[in-house]
C-alpha cells in the first residue's frame, strides 16, 4: 500500500468499460471507506502515455474485438502493468479484460491476436453467445458462490499455468470443463459482469487484502445483500443429480 491510501488503478475505462465494470472500483473504495483506509482512484486512458507503475491494485473491464485488440498495443507500452503483476500486484479482468491478459484471442474476423500473457488462458470464439446469468463455485479458499451476468461470444481454454476462478454451477462461463475465468498469482479473471464485486464483496475483500499485504476486518453484509445473495443461488443453483 502506497502511504496511508490505497491507490486503485481504473485502467482504459474509455476502451474496456461494459456493464458498468468501472463499477468495481467505486466498491472497493466503499469497503476501503467503512474500514477507515483511504484510497485513491487513477484513471489512466488510451491517451495517456502509458500504465503507471506504483498502484495497489489494477482493474480493467470488458469491451469488443476493436477494443480489445486497441488496449493491448496500449497496454505494452511501458510494461507497467506487467512489471506490477511480477511484483505480486493484484489485477482484476472482466471478460475482454480476461481475454487481453490472456497469452491470445482470436477476434469475429477470424485473426488472432497476441495478448498479454499475464495468465494462460487462450479465447477463440463459441458457436453461440454465452448471455445471461451464471453462478459459479470459487476455487479461492473462503470466497463461497460466485454470482455475475455473462455476455460474450469467446470460449477459453485455461493453460497449465492458470486455474478457473470457480467451477459453473448455471451458465456458460469459460465453455470448457465447467470452468469460469482464470487466476494466475494475484491475477484474477472472469465473464462475470454485475459489477461483479458489488455482487461478491468476499471477492472484493481478498483483492482489497492482497493490495492491502493484511487482513481486513470483516463488514457486516446489509441484509438486503444477503438476501439477495440468498435468493440468486437458490434459483441459479441446478440439480447435479
Amino acid at each position: 500500500m502506497t502511504g496511508e491510501r490505497v491507490r486503485i488503478a481504473l485502467v482504459l475505462p474509455d476502451l474496456l468499460g461494459t456493464y458498468g465494470d468501472r463499477g468495481n472500483a467505486i466498491v472497493l473504495a466503499q469497503r476501503l471507506r467503512w474500514r477507515g483506509i483511504g484510497s485513491e482512484l487513477v484513471t489512466v486512458l488510451s491517451s495517456d502515455d502509458a500504465v503507471p507503475e506504483g498502484c495497489d491494485l489494477y482493474l480493467i473491464g470488458g469491451g469488443e474485438d476493436v477494443a480489445q485488440v486497441a488496449a493491448v498495443r496500449f497496454l505494452r507500452r511501458g510494461g507497467g502493468l506487467t512489471r506490477s503483476v511480477q511484483h505480486g500486484v493484484p489485477v482484476l479482468g472482466i471478460c475482454g479484460g480476461l481475454q487481453v491478459l490472456g497469452t491470445g484471442f482470436v477476434t469475429g474476423d477470424g485473426q488472432r491476436h497476441e495478448g498479454l500473457g499475464l495468465v494462460d488462458a487462450s479465447t477463440e470464439p463459441g458457436r453461440g453467445r454465452a448471455i445471461g446469468e451464471v453462478t459459479t463455485q470459487s476455487t479461492l479458499g473462503g470466497i463461497g458462490m460466485l454470482t455475475g451476468f455473462e455476455n460474450h461470444l469467446g470460449r477459453t481454454t485455461l493453460g497449465p499455468g492458470s486455474h478457473a476462478l470457480g467451477r459453473v454451477v448455471r451458465g456458460i462461463g469459460n465453455g470448457h470443463d465447467d470452468a469460469e475465468g482464470a487466476v494466475t498469482g494475484h491475477v484474477i479473471c472472469t465473464y462475470m459482469h454485475g459489477p461483479v464485486l458489488a455482487r461478491n464483496p468476499k471477492l472484493a475483500d481478498l483483492l482489497l487484502e492482497w493490495a492491502i499485504g493484511e487482513p481486513l476486518a470483516p463488514l457486516p453484509d446489509p441484509p438486503e445483500l444477503k438476501a439477495l445473495r440468498t435468493e440468486r443461488t437458490r434459483v441459479h443453483v441446478r440439480n447435479r443429480k
